[in-house]
């Protein structure tokens, strides 16, 4: 009898027990709960994006310091020096990122071209891409012109217009390497304005490398007036002899 009542048991089907399911309430409570989350963590995420794009912009200056090291021991102590205009078609200046391109390129991860910009585009450059084939950096011009031909330029048009003969300044002769600018960010990439005038405009925070290595992101009021009026390294006081930055 006993085996008989255990085959019969063994052939009784198995019942399953049905397993608890989300409630529409708890679905939704748990997908607010997600939601809450994103909405707290998103701002986080949006400044260490922007944090690590700021670096490695400072990397990209970094590297074209070494670069331009690199082409004073070549060229007898010289910084980069050329006739302006540089081109005319099209149109830029030696020290507009597609001007003094060239000078460094041997010192670079080459060829570097609008499709290949190495480090001369910063990552949280949203204009220069199509505008200016991919470069972000402005060199001054207070490197190829004399102190005493910086000093006789008082505009902004005397950057693009009006050409003088260029000279060659050697590095020896940067009264101030860590106050003066060498190369910088020409828009505010890292504080985006409405009216973007580059160098040309009290507004925005850019990337500044100077002439003695160090990279420094500064606002525009934080640079001092240069002899147009505006916060821009090219016309600084008495040229390589001045002073950018600390304001006074």
């Amino acid at each position: 009898m006993t085996g008989k009542r255990a085959t019969r048991r063994s052939q009784l089907p198995t019942v399953k027990r049905a397993r608890p399911a989300f409630t529409l309430i708890e679905l939704l409570v748990v997908i607010a709960i997600i939601a809450l989350l994103l909405s707290i963590l998103a701002p986080t995420l949006m400044k260490a994006k922007a944090l690590a794009r700021r670096l490695k912009c400072t990397s990209n200056l970094k590297q074209i310091h070494l670069a331009v090291c690199l082409y004073l021991d070549t060229f007898d102590d010289t910084y980069p020096c050329a006739q302006d205009p540089v081109s005319t078609t099209p149109f830029y200046w030696l020290w507009m990122g597609r001007g003094w391109r060239s000078f460094v390129e041997p010192y670079l991860n080459g060829p570097i071209d609008i499709n290949n910009p190495s480090v001369l585009l910063c990552p949280a450059d949203r204009t220069n891409e199509d505008k200016y084939e991919s470069t972000s950096y402005a060199y001054s011009m207070s490197f190829y012109h004399s102190p005493t031909q910086i000093d006789t330029l008082n505009a902004i048009a005397d950057t693009y217009s009006n050409p003088l003969s260029s000279i060659g300044q050697k590095s020896f002769a940067v009264a101030n390497p860590s106050g003066k600018i060498l190369i910088g960010e020409w828009h505010s990439n890292h504080e985006p304005i409405e009216d973007e005038k580059g160098w040309w405009t009290w507004d925005g925070t850019r990337n500044y490398l100077f002439a003695d290595g160090q990279v420094r992101l500064l606002k525009a009021n934080q640079v001092r007036p240069a002899r147009n009026g505006m916060p821009d390294a090219n016309l600084t006081f008495k040229g390589i002899k001045g002073t950018d930055y600390p304001p006074q």
